[in-house]
């Protein structure tokens, strides 16, 4: 039936859905923890396993890309930027930013709509 969604179709990408997914992920994995070069790898690779777990489990019609990086906290900063070529109307991508003494935790999660 053209242009029939199931009620638990949402159009469009729910960002703040996302954010608080992965904030729970992100301070599950590094809270009160201290930066530590050699949980680094560990660290990151948890948190976007669970991220991606936890919004299959939202059982959306998305595919999920998240990236991760984790980084000692320094006086320079950390930079990152993305860009995506895609239909604003249905994908979604959002950053979440975390922080504490000894480490900054930059994730992002792309949200690209399933077409059936």
């Amino acid at each position: 039936m053209e242009g029939y969604q199931r009620p638990c179709d949402e159009v469009g990408f729910n960002a703040d859905e996302a954010h608080n997914i992965v904030k729970e992920c992100v301070d599950g994995v590094l809270g009160g923890n201290d930066y530590n070069e050699n949980d680094i790898n560990q660290w990151t690779a948890s948190i976007v396993e669970q991220s991606i777990t936890h919004l299959v489990k939202l059982g959306k019609a998305y595919k999920y890309i998240v990236t991760c990086a984790v980084v000692q906290r320094s006086p320079y900063g950390f930079h990152t930027a993305s860009s995506c070529f895609w239909d604003t109307t249905s994908d979604g991508t959002c950053t979440i930013r975390w922080e504490n003494r000894t480490m900054n935790c930059i994730v992002n999660v792309f949200a690209v709509a399933i077409v059936l």
